[in-house]
């Protein structure tokens, strides 16, 4: 795949690459448990518009169906589904009430009000999507029940699979508490992490470890910080995988540290974590843990972190904090209302409305014949404008690809299966492969296109196979033609507010820790560090997003790549800095010159990038020892 990254375009690139790992059996049980079985009761019981409906929230739940804890999962699912059933609510009166010129303008605000909401971040992204989506096909799809109806039973059917999430196992976990699973996979991966940092210090594989652990910390972030109803963790189990979790942050500091420094670590250094990591995922003692060198400042922050989480693992500790912070009101509503919700709205908004005028024209033309079906285009258009799911050029090939081999599969199943039982398995065989085929977007988009057919033909609708391609490539030339026109406001706008946005987290991680009086506050420092690292990581996803992009939309992010590696630089400067003033309370001219050397080189990349820096801004430049 290198050879072939090397050879082709970035944009088409991207559109060949697949994601890697293991199966996730436990998901594929649950979506082959979740649509089918649903479909099949309705059909049995006579309500099969009912069981339509439900499998619809459960497929498009599925999709958000990723590996994390069973908390998480809460918000993952639960949050995307409420905005998926009132959008099905909104879309199913609108569609019976209104004309076509006053649905088009609805459905055009929604859009608007659903992509500016979706840069807050995943799961507002997913609740953005699955708004539209169902509004969509709530204002198209010929149902019986009333629209309080059908929203209840799409909630029910992503509430099935929730409660699928929650209430089974994940085959092969067989340690301490199965419900915290999920979290006792993240923090032992936070462990093994710090030990492959550790393991490449000083060679060139060194930075991307480094990347490793900060995904690494967020997920386990995410993992533990999901929804409860206390506020705090409420089981002797979770208040000890919060601890142990806790106890990594020192070691990946260290770490960080060390890797920082570029001098290679002694082999043993790398044997505690690991058996750490094994403590967590097999909920047993960690042992006698092997004690690196104490040479350096870096080498004895790593020891004494390694005592801390050896007597953390065995006596248990009270530390339940996650280090990170609650985003305010005003925050999310100055990123909603920044650059970056600004130009995302308005071209979901574009987007949406076009495909809903366009399926409207073709509808009252009777382009569908006696059956209206028109939702297909909105819905088509929904997802492809999604910058989540790739560039825009790959989306469309994918999309376009995807639908075409759904398609004909579909044509083929519909000839050869009775109806309706073979209809239903195939829709648990879809439900089943989603899962998997959410890997790419190409075989997500064929796998989802059966099971929609699937369910359109066993609700009284005859087979739509082909008008479904038309549709899809009408819809990808519509969000080519929008993706490409001027924006209002600045292009590239969700790259550069996410790229300030991490100079202002490392602007006050700086500040903190060259401010003598808040040294001691480590639980703050590592707050600020973590909040630090993940603004950069979600920055540097961004650019390399972008820069993947046709190059009529990559040159609007040309230079932010190198502020966004200065700006990594810089953090893992900080952080060394930290960790020096732990041992001795004073800077070397090294770190110094430095830090100094990297402020210089962030305003001279970021004037270059466009990037400008707000009054009162200017990171502190630290005075040697």
């Amino acid at each position: 795949m290198s050879r072939l990254s090397a050879a082709v375009p970035p944009w088409l690139a991207h559109a060949l690459r697949a994601q890697r790992g293991p199966v996730p059996w436990s998901a594929v049980v649950r979506g082959a448990l979740a649509a089918g079985p649903l479909l099949l009761v309705a059909v049995l019981s006579g309500r099969t518009s009912v069981g339509v409906v439900a499998a619809l929230g459960a497929m498009l739940a599925g999709i958000n169906d990723r590996p994390g804890s069973r908390r998480a999962a809460v918000r993952r699912l639960g949050v995307p589904a409420l905005a998926g059933a009132g959008g099905l609510l909104v879309g199913s009166y609108a569609g019976q009430h209104v004309g076509a010129v006053t649905l088009t303008l609805l459905l055009t605000v929604l859009g608007l009000l659903a992509g500016a909401v979706s840069a807050v971040g995943p799961v507002a992204s997913g609740a953005g999507t699955q708004l539209l989506v169902a509004a969509a096909i709530g204002a198209g799809m010929p149902l019986p029940e009333p629209g309080w109806q059908r929203a209840l039973f799409f909630v029910g059917g992503a509430g099935w699979l929730l409660v699928l999430r929650l209430a089974l196992p994940t085959p092969g976990a067989t340690a301490g508490d199965y419900r915290f699973d999920g979290e006792r996979d993240a923090v032992g991966g936070v462990y093994d992490a710090v030990a492959a940092l550790l393991e490449a210090v000083g060679g060139s594989d060194a930075p991307g470890r480094r990347v490793a652990l900060t995904a690494a910390l967020d997920h386990a972030q995410d993992a533990l910080g999901g929804p409860r109803l206390r506020a705090y963790a409420s089981s002797a189990a979770e208040r000890r995988l919060h601890a142990q979790y806790a106890a990594a942050l020192p070691l990946a500091e260290a770490a960080t540290a060390l890797a920082w420094a570029g001098e290679a670590v002694p082999a043993r250094a790398v044997e505690g974590p690991r058996r750490l990591a094994v403590a967590v995922r097999t909920s047993t003692h960690t042992g006698p843990l092997p004690a690196p060198s104490r040479s350096a400042p870096a080498l004895r922050a790593l020891d004494d972190a390694l005592l801390h989480a050896a007597d953390t693992f065995d006596r248990g500790g009270d530390d339940s904090a996650l280090h990170t912070r609650r985003r305010t009101a005003t925050s999310l509503a100055r990123t909603v209302l920044g650059s970056a919700g600004r130009e995302y709205g308005l071209r979901v908004a574009l987007c949406f409305g076009a495909s809903v005028a366009v399926a409207q024209a073709l509808h009252h033309a009777r382009w569908y014949g006696s059956h209206a079906h028109w939702y297909w285009l909105p819905a088509t258009a929904v997802f492809l404008v999604k910058p989540d799911l790739g560039p825009l050029a790959s989306r469309v090939i994918c999309r376009a690809a995807g639908t075409v081999l759904g398609a004909v599969l579909f044509a083929g199943f519909a000839a050869l299966l009775p109806r309706p039982a073979g209809l239903v398995a195939l829709v648990a065989l879809c439900g089943a492969l989603i899962p998997v085929a959410t890997r790419h977007f190409a075989a997500q988009t064929a796998v989802v296109t059966v099971l929609v057919l699937s369910l359109v033909m066993v609700g009284g609708e005859p087979g739509a196979s082909w008008s479904r391609i038309g549709e899809t490539l009408l819809a990808c030339a519509i969000v080519l033609l929008v993706g490409h026109l001027p924006a209002l406001g600045q292009r590239g706008g969700g790259v550069r507010a996410r790229l300030t946005h991490a100079a202002e987290a490392a602007h006050v991680y700086l500040a903190h820790v060259l401010d003598d009086g808040t040294t001691d506050d480590r639980a703050g420092r590592w707050t600020l560090r973590r909040e630090a690292y993940r603004a950069l990581a979600e920055a540097r996803a961004s650019i390399d997003l972008a820069a993947a992009e046709l190059p009529a939309l990559a040159r609007h992010a040309e230079g932010t790549d190198e502020v966004a590696a200065t700006l990594e630089r810089l953090v893992d400067t900080t952080t060394a800095c930290a960790v020096q003033l732990d041992d001795t309370g004073r800077l070397t001219p090294e770190h110094t010159e430095r830090i100094t050397a990297l402020l210089d080189e962030l305003a001279e990349g970021r004037e270059r990038a466009g990037l400008a820096v707000k009054e009162g801004q200017a990171l502190p430049v630290p005075l040697a020892g």
